[in-house]
């Protein structure tokens, strides 16, 4: 009698928790746009979510510690004239965050060091050349200031952001709109998914078409694509009968799926979320009210289930924290940030274990937020590996290096003023940031000392008065 063997794996008991409520983002209207992103970025210092505004396009950015109700009038990132599509924090730079949107720009902000304090509405660099809506923005992995956007004009640009210039145009590879864009893990290939139902490895720099594949999934509703960090991509799509389905193809030869993953009947686009470290893919539906989570092997059947996190609520989009900003004390592997209709709920995954010591069996080095290139060396040919860091003592944040914006026209004055804006450090030598916040102390003191003048007047003024009123009672 064959005993069925259960296949060992340090995630088959990952579980999901859901933080408690006084710890979610409360009160914020999640924008309605009807697009398949997944709308909120997370990095280990905020949380930013597109939001309902009218007259234009606005996100939120909310330092990660400032939970509970959001304000009504709470500050806004709010420079776009129409509706923002998707959100991508920059992985070299904590403060830097791109935006896409329906008026058809690509817009870059620096947030102040503490968070917002008043709107921002001046983008540090707007990147002009789609003639139709903006759906697509992500970063280059390891080459500094390289920011890829793509269109309903069914174009991919790759921009240097350091120098506003749209550096590589990729027409005529897609015929219709496309669905996602993944750069792989040196960021040398990027992978897309199209809705001519095709997945497609393209080099960006050669401009050419290395691997394709029709008919990926044979269902009409939108796909993704991904890159593993093998090499191999991973695909969420539908079958002609509406099944959701996970598929894994070899990129150098995509004739057939090395495997597929059949799910459930559903019509949510399913958001792939991997984590290059522990090779555990997760699967966050839009509408659906549950995450799951498979482990990718290298032996067959490749793919294998792990679990579900399942709520009640339903969820309108996802943010996933890099690895950088997750709390290794509590084992803790992933940490989304679930988006409702009008809160957003951060869900902490944890691999349960006894010992409080670090795990480095859950932890391999994982990419730091050091570039590897400069993004002239990378336009130039050269790919860089991720620069790996250690997260046994935690991740400690360095001094994120100042951005910079220089424009090739000298004569160009809003190049002045942008690189003014972007970069008050430069001018000056170390010491200045210490006079600085010496500065806005005595500021802060002052204006501390005139609220509290203000407050004893008034107190003096309500007491005159009650005095009046006790008068003409009598």
């Amino acid at each position: 009698m064959s005993r069925r063997v259960v296949r060992q794996s340090k995630f088959r008991h990952v579980f999901g928790q859901a933080v408690k409520n006084d710890q979610c983002y409360d009160d914020i209207r999640v924008s309605r746009v009807t697009w398949d992103s997944s709308f909120c970025a997370v990095n280990p210092k905020y949380v930013a979510i597109i939001i309902e505004a009218s007259g234009g396009g606005a996100f939120l950015v909310l330092p990660l510690h400032k939970t509970g109700r959001i304000d009504k009038s709470y500050p806004t990132v709010c420079g776009h004239t129409g509706p923002v599509l998707d959100i991508d924090w920059c992985p070299h730079n904590d403060q830097i965050i791109a935006s896409g949107s329906e008026d058809c720009t690509v817009m870059v902000w620096q947030i102040p060091e503490n968070g917002l304090v008043t709107s921002m509405a001046e983008p540090v660099v707007v990147l002009e050349g789609h003639s139709k809506r903006v759906g697509i923005i992500t970063w280059h992995p390891t080459a500094r200031n390289v920011l890829l956007s793509a269109g309903c004009d069914n174009q991919i640009i790759i921009w240097n952001v350091g120098t506003e210039e749209a550096m590589i145009t990729l027409e005529d590879m897609h015929p219709d709109v496309i669905y996602s864009v993944n750069w792989n893990r040196n960021g040398s290939l990027i992978c897309t998914a199209c809705k001519d139902k095709a997945i497609r490895v393209i080099d960006p720099r050669k401009e050419e078409i290395i691997a394709e594949k029709e008919k990926a999934h044979d269902g009409a509703r939108p796909m993704r694509a991904i890159f593993l960090a093998d090499g191999n991509v991973l695909t969420t799509g539908f079958s002609r009968m509406s099944e959701r389905q996970l598929s894994l193809w070899n990129a150098n030869n995509m004739d057939e799926p090395m495997t597929v993953t059949e799910m459930d009947t559903s019509n949510g686009v399913l958001l792939p979320f991997y984590d290059p470290d522990t090779g555990v893919v997760y699967l966050c539906g839009k509408g659906d009210s549950s995450i799951r989570y498979f482990e990718i092997t290298d032996e067959a059947p490749y793919i294998h289930f792990l679990s579900t996190f399942a709520t009640k609520e339903p969820q309108r989009g996802m943010g996933y924290m890099p690895k950088r900003g997750l709390d290794v004390n509590k084992c803790e592997i992933a940490r989304f940030f679930k988006l409702h209709e009008r809160k957003c709920e951060p869900i902490v995954m944890t691999v349960p274990r006894k010992s409080d010591l670090f795990q480095d069996d859950l932890y391999p080095d994982t990419s730091g937020p050091d570039p590897a290139l400069e993004a002239e060396e990378w336009f130039d040919g050269k790919n860089g590996d991720p620069i790996l860091i250690s997260l046994k003592n935690g991740y400690v944040p360095g001094k994120n290096r100042e951005f910079k914006v220089v424009k090739k026209n000298i004569l160009d004055g809003k190049a002045t003023k942008n690189t003014e804006n972007s970069s008050p450090a430069n001018k000056s030598a170390s010491p200045t940031p210490s006079i600085k916040s010496e500065a806005k102390l005595e500021e802060i003191l002052k204006e501390i000392k005139s609220l509290k003048d203000l407050v004893s007047s008034q107190e003096k003024r309500i007491i005159k008065l009650e005095e009046k009123m006790s008068n003409i009672a009598i």
